[in-house]
């Protein structure tokens, strides 16, 4: 992946699962509303200065909602940051950048 360009397709691993872990309870304030399943399947990402996740999270039954995720470089404090969500999203719908 070049800097700046969206990265391909990936099935969501352990390490993005934590990502979603931790901004579940901002995603939760964002949509107003609680999860009980908050699974990640899939994502892409971006290196800027930093990375850019864009995840696809299964939020239950045929719902799916797409997080973007900051993640800082470590020389800036390498912090995670909610910066958008969209909604309603279903398990076909692609990952693209928003």
């Amino acid at each position: 992946m070049s800097c700046g360009g969206l990265g391909p397709l990936n099935p969501a691993d352990e390490a993005v699962q934590k990502i979603c872990q931790n901004m579940k309870p901002h995603a939760e304030k964002k949509a107003g509303k609680s999860y009980d399943v908050f699974r990640a399947k899939s994502y892409r990402s971006q290196l800027v200065a930093g990375t850019n996740y864009f995840i696809k999270v299964h939020v239950g039954g045929h719902d799916h909602v797409h997080l973007h995720v900051c993640e800082k470089l470590s020389c800036y404090g390498g912090d995670l940051e909610l910066t958008d969500m969209q909604q309603s999203k279903s398990h076909h719908d692609p990952i693209e950048y928003f």
